[in-house]
């Protein structure tokens, strides 16, 4: 029978289940990765298992998040994350050797295997042909220590690519073309695999761009064949022997077909505020710009700083814009500057920045008052810059760069600058030394716990009965952002008592005093939101941080795929309304009693919520077997650990 490729890896590493779409599956994990953010509280979990050593192939420890120290808090976390793994097993990779994805594709990816990742973005190792998905860290803190990672069985979408991207148009606009068929909702249990004579056109750093964003459209990960270009990038990175030959079988059946001629997509940009408010950039030409960014996992690859550098050689950055300049990996910026490119971006006004994930997450190079700012990264929610008021729009390298020349918006293909053709090199720098590899010895490493790093919070059994209130009520497409902020607030990962006063900080900064006023007072406080619940970062302390201040529930029209799953392993049901109409009949702060919630979790039957001044409310759940045990259990570590 004719396999896709997605079938393909799915099935080579099933241990639990039957291969049916939309039914529970337990997969083997071959590779794990976890970055600062998420890494600390993950490994925390990890050590509550009482496991001796991690049971992957290969886990890697990066630190790309947090890594400008202001106070102890974050030295301290990646002084803990270092003898971790020189304790457990794992290859740790130290701050300044980039972020976790470019490095990771560069360095460890291998078609056919799979990677969880504690971040959304882990889907980049697509590029070389691997099943990479982001999960909450105490998904990836079970699969390290041999357990299977489950998902519902994926539909799987081919994107059928045709024709050659035209100059100035690039592997960006091709996965913002596809936001603007796909959107950023409704996307839940599908897989893109990408395929046909197109393919054969983009170079792995183009299609690592393009699973990357894949995130944003909340699938659970996309994939592009191991093929000859696969094999040509793996041996430019002394890895040939990790290349094996992928490719859909003759006749392979998807779900949905979405055809697409590269040669037709033009230079886009994503719009304030969401990464699916896509237009053309000849229709913004002219807006003034006060900064770029160029950067993050998403364009950081030496093919895109090759491109900048070739752009802004010989030209200097306009007078009325701050640029900054983040490489993906210290192998990008080393060969960037034996090039003499990294000359050419300073000469040019460019600010460079550290190999690390900043500005993407609003960490530092913030915008100012109202300011316009152009990056190439991947998202661009409502304050995640880190100025509340910016107006973030997500472009390419070629599109940013050439704004940070004019001062504006500007229509690549007609700024009268020769379009750079930048190939890849036929062998890039190896310098494996900020990578530091486990050995026997470190197996005695004592584990190193400043005062900021706390123990993983437990949750209690689920309760019969629920009494409380609608502490929150939110509207849709709110994201882990909204949840939980990053930015500053990020080096209080390892404390949750502290983490917790900012959940919904930037939307209701009331609510935590709420939250523990009625936990103190044993009444739940539930959550009512609208469509898309959840969408965005990994980031399982917008799980773990309610879970702490007393929620029980979240009642939404729809969840998104990664938070959903981080609700039920903290414990907190993800409830749907049956009618979608009742979430405009309940106010904030009204009443709700579930007299036999534990009874209807258990059978498998709706829930039913009496809410005052509204009466009885039908919620359902997706839930499997397994995920109902876990919420009755209270956690995924209550779980495990019994």
């Amino acid at each position: 029978m004719s396999s896709n490729i997605v079938e393909k890896i799915l099935k080579a590493h099933l241990r639990e289940g039957d291969y049916v779409v939309g039914q529970e599956i337990g997969i083997r994990i071959d590779q794990t990765l976890t970055q600062d953010a998420t890494g600390t509280m993950a490994y925390l979990q990890f050590e509550a298992m009482g496991l001796p050593a991690i049971k992957t192939d290969l886990s890697v420890s990066y630190v790309d998040h947090n890594t400008v120290q202001v106070g102890f808090e974050n030295a301290d976390d990646h002084k803990y994350l270092q003898s971790i793994a020189s304790r457990y097993g794992l290859v740790f990779s130290r701050p300044g050797n980039g972020i976790c994805h470019q490095v990771h594709l560069e360095r460890f990816g291998k078609p056919g295997t799979t990677l969880l990742g504690s971040d959304s973005h882990t889907p980049t190792g697509g590029g070389v042909g691997q099943i990479a998905i982001g999960a909450g860290g105490l998904d990836v803190a079970v699969a390290m220590g041999g357990g299977n990672f489950y998902l519902a069985t994926p539909k799987v979408y081919l994107a059928k690519l045709t024709g050659a991207l035209k100059p100035w148009v690039t592997a960006k606009d091709v996965i913002l073309h596809m936001l603007s068929i796909l959107s950023t909702k409704g996307n839940v249990g599908v897989v893109l695999e990408y395929g046909g004579p197109g393919v054969a056109t983009l170079s792995v750093p183009q299609r690592a761009t393009i699973t990357n964003m894949g995130a944003e459209m909340g699938v659970t990960t996309s994939l592009f064949p191991s093929d000859e270009i696969t094999r040509q990038f793996l041996k430019a990175q002394k890895r040939e022997q990790d290349w094996s030959l992928l490719v859909a079988d003759e006749g392979a059946a998807y779900d949905r077909i979405i055809e697409v001629d590269l040669g037709e997509i033009e230079p886009l940009a994503a719009c304030p505020h969401s990464p699916g408010n896509v237009k053309p950039i000849s229709e913004l030409a002219g807006m003034k710009v006060d900064q770029v960014a160029i950067g993050s996992c998403t364009n950081s690859s030496l093919k895109d700083l090759r491109t900048t550098a070739a752009i802004l050689k010989g030209r200097k950055v306009h007078p009325d814009v701050s640029l900054g300049i983040a490489p993906g990996s210290r192998q990008v910026l080393q060969m960037l500057s034996d090039e003499g490119g990294l000359s050419d971006l300073l000469a040019s006004g460019a600010r460079l920045l550290e190999n690390a994930c900043g500005f993407c997450i609003g960490n530092h190079f913030s915008p100012k008052s109202a300011g316009i700012s152009l990056r190439t990264s991947n998202r661009n929610f409502e304050a995640r810059s880190g100025t509340a008021d910016a107006q973030i729009y997500l472009v390419s390298p070629e599109v940013a760069a050439i704004a940070a020349l004019t001062g504006e918006f500007t229509d690549p293909r007609a700024a009268g600058i020769p379009f750079p053709a930048v190939s890849e090199p036929a062998e890039f720098t190896i310098d494996d030394s900020m990578f530091i590899f486990p050995n026997e010895a470190g197996r005695s490493t004592s584990i190193f716990r400043g005062p900021n790093i706390g123990d993983p919070p437990a949750n209690t059994a689920m309760a019969d009965a629920l009494t409380g209130e609608v502490t929150i009520k939110v509207g849709d497409k709110i994201t882990t952002d909204h949840i939980m902020p990053a930015g500053a607030r990020l080096k209080y990962r390892s404390n949750v008592p502290k983490y917790a006063q900012f959940v919904f900080e930037n939307v209701d900064g009331s609510f935590s005093k709420r939250c523990l006023e009625n936990k103190a007072k044993a009444v739940a406080n539930f959550i009512f939101a609208g469509e898309s619940y959840g969408q965005g970062s990994s980031r399982e302390h917008a799980a773990m941080c309610p879970m702490y201040l007393g929620v029980k529930a979240v009642v939404a029209k729809s969840f998104e795929r990664i938070h959903a799953a981080n609700l039920v392993n903290f414990g907190i049901l993800p409830l749907l309304f049956a009618d979608a109409g009742d979430y405009d009949r309940i106010p904030q702060g009204a009443a709700v009693v579930s007299p036999n919630i534990r009874k209807a979790i258990e059978n498998g039957e709706p829930v039913i919520l009496e809410v005052d001044g509204v009466g009885l409310i039908k919620c359902d759940y997706k839930l499997s077997g397994r995920q109902r045990e876990i919420l009755l259990a209270g956690g995924l570590l209550n779980f495990t650990t019994k």
